[in-house]
């Protein structure tokens, strides 16, 4: 009989990556609604310090997968390998945070375990008559929201936006059991080969951690005024730089500052839209933001429909005050 809560533990630099220590803290709290255990997946090479902090965070026994062939993300040794978990654990419930590897984890795992999947859902709970998990998640672009139950199939399954869930609370003295997982990829078909790693160099506060996420859109005519204005305030301000799909199109940033339903998912405390629209597709990336200011010209552009706070008027004097304003108070 199914029973449990299973995350998946995303590793970083040797450690819990943020979104782990989300889903974690979100595991934990449908696992004690159910009065059942809270189980971790780690999977990589040299994890036993990431197991440990997985008990530290909350869950009661941690699966260990250490091998050199888990040594960086690859779909099918990872999804092969999360599903001898699953299988092995019988889990009610399986989690996964939706960063860059959650996002194509996530539908393959299910797949493999033929169930339901509720993808980038910003709200969980059990419901106290079924003890179903209720998986809320955004529709339409952000503009309603939908709550999914798998009935029929286990383990239920969810894949979980980052910044939506409080993460778990570090306690040093909690125990827990250590698994050990023997790892069998002589099946698993070698579909990729790695080649190489390059390291992106860090510029700043990256999108999926920012909690303040300044971005621009076609309006700002070129990728100038993304480094001479937008840049220098983010810098002040600790936030990420962001664009919509359309500066990127334009070749003026690159790839990874997109934000959008085809670019990074953001959820910050604080959104400032520069000169963006406000489409469906870049609104369904920023849509969970906790407070949207919107910086547009045109008075009836979309996205003030969605926004918090509207300023209409020309970025180019709004974002250098705003600079100002923020420094004057950092002082």
């Amino acid at each position: 009989m199914a029973q449990g809560v299973l995350v998946f533990v995303e590793v970083a630099q040797g450690g819990l990556a943020a979104i782990a220590r989300e889903m974690l803290g979100a595991g934990r709290r449908l696992a004690d609604a159910l009065g059942e255990p809270l189980m971790a997946a780690v999977l990589g090479s040299g994890v036993q310090e990431a197991a440990q902090e997985a008990v530290y965070h909350g869950a009661d026994s941690v699966y260990v997968a250490d091998a050199p062939a888990l040594g960086h993300y690859e779909t099918l040794p990872y999804s092969a390998v999360m599903a001898q978990i699953a299988e092995q654990t019988t889990p009610n419930i399986v989690l996964i945070g939706m960063g860059d590897i959650g996002r194509e984890l996530g539908p393959r795992l299910a797949f493999r375990l033929r169930t339901g999947l509720a993808s980038d859902c910003v709200e969980l709970t059990i419901n106290p008559q079924t003890k179903l998990l209720e998986a809320t998640r955004p529709v339409s672009g952000g503009n309603a929201m939908a709550t999914v139950v798998i009935e029929h199939t286990q383990p239920q399954m969810a894949t979980v936006r980052g910044k939506t869930m409080e993460p778990a609370v570090r306690d040093t003295s909690r125990q827990g059991t250590l698994v050990p997982v023997t790892v069998h990829l002589d099946a698993v078909p070698a579909a990729v080969t790695l080649v190489e790693r390059v390291k992106a160099e860090a510029a700043g506060v990256r999108l999926e951690d920012a909690e303040i996420v300044i971005s621009g859109g076609r309006g700002l005519k070129g990728p100038d005024d993304f480094h001479a204005l937008l840049a220098p305030c983010a810098k002040v301000l600790g936030a990420a730089v962001g664009a919509s799909r359309a500066a990127v199109d334009e070749g003026w940033v690159p790839s990874p500052m997109q934000v959008g339903l085809t670019g990074k998912i953001v959820s910050p405390k604080l959104y400032v839209a520069c000169a963006i629209s406000g489409a469906a597709q870049h609104m369904a990336g920023c849509g969970y933001s906790k407070t949207i200011v919107a910086v547009n010209r045109d008075p009836d552009a979309p996205i003030y429909q969605r926004a918090n706070i509207g300023v209409v008027g020309d970025y180019k004097r709004v974002i250098p005050a705003f600079q100002k304003k923020c420094e004057d108070l950092l002082k």
